[in-house]
């Protein structure tokens, strides 16, 4: 029996809809991974030169820890990552409104650049820093201003009557830059919530 979801008949004719309410659907399988199946150690036609090593790789992934979990777990968890990102606090908390701490990070034959949303976040340097290590760890802890239910504004009192912004509340965002760099060879500019910098490399 034919597949209702194909677009063409098996000699090669491109046939019309069956059904006017039945919508023929040609879609690429989102994800395509080899099977190989298990080995039988009694099997002498295969030769062990001849396995094909299949290592699936995903892509972006996210981790959920205990509430417990301690800054030495999530430092290790980070090392262990060679392009990853670790939110902590309001950053990971955030259900709602823009997301603070996604990083774009690019790479030139001397530096390193790199890009971290933060919308509604303080740019006070009582509140903010931006540490960079010269193994290329870098560290961001700031306070988010903006999701809070009363706001001041020239005297007066509003209440919020929705509050689609980022939750407020201090935060951490860290993450690896490819390689080693000098963190004495820094620009950074933290406006219209987004932190760029572009540090050398060592």
């Amino acid at each position: 029996m034919a597949s209702p979801l194909r677009s063409k008949s098996e000699n090669g004719e491109n046939n019309e809809h069956t059904s006017p309410q039945q919508l023929v659907l040609d879609v690429a399988p989102l994800n395509c991974v080899p099977y190989v199946g298990p080995t039988n150690p009694d099997d002498k036609s295969v030769s062990p030169e001849e396995n094909i090593d299949v290592t699936e790789t995903i892509g972006p992934a996210m981790i959920f820890l205990p509430s417990e979990t301690t800054s030495e777990d999530l430092d290790s968890i980070v090392a262990c990552t060679k392009h990853g990102v670790a939110l902590t606090g309001a950053a990971a908390a955030g259900t709602m409104g823009p997301i603070v701490g996604l990083v774009d990070i690019g790479v030139l034959e001397d530096s390193y650049y790199f890009r971290v949303s933060l919308p509604g976040v303080s740019p006070d340097k009582k509140d903010f820093s931006c540490d960079i290590e010269s193994d290329g760890k870098v560290l961001i802890r700031g306070i988010t201003t903006t999701g809070e239910k009363v706001v001041v504004k020239n005297s007066q009192v509003f209440h919020m009557l929705t509050q689609n912004l980022c939750p407020s509340g201090h935060f951490t965002v860290s993450f690896e830059l490819p390689g080693p760099v000098d963190p004495e060879k820094v620009t950074s500019c933290l406006a219209n919530g987004l932190l760029e910098a572009v540090v050398k490399k060592r």
